[in-house]
């Protein structure tokens, strides 16, 4: 099995307590339908930096991450397969896919 992490990018955020937890709901049972090919259900992110060799200043991400999740699958068409139905890409939001590779 292939690892793959994929980072949330943009999407809306809930206006009300009642649409945070209608939200919640929608993510913990897409989670529960990925089973054990979801590895890190990973975290929200903010503030994204980015920093370069020779910058002596930092700058706001033009595409800044949101968040990250890490799951399993044979191969990245089984991958995005799964993520196809991330509550995410429903509130506006898109996904970036990247293979982890080992290192020995």
């Amino acid at each position: 099995m292939t690892e793959f992490v994929f980072t949330y990018h943009g999407g809306q955020k809930p206006s009300t307590p009642e649409e945070a937890s209608e939200s919640m709901k929608k993510w913990q049972l897409w989670a529960a339908r990925l089973g054990d090919a979801l590895i890190n259900p990973g975290h929200m992110a903010m503030d994204t930096i980015v920093l370069g060799e020779n910058d002596s200043k930092n700058q706001p991400s033009s595409n800044p991450i949101s968040g990250f999740s890490i799951i399993k699958a044979e191969n990245k068409e089984a991958a995005l397969e799964l993520l196809k139905s991330c509550p995410h890409l429903v509130h506006g939001g898109t996904l970036e896919v990247s293979e982890l590779i080992k290192m020995d």
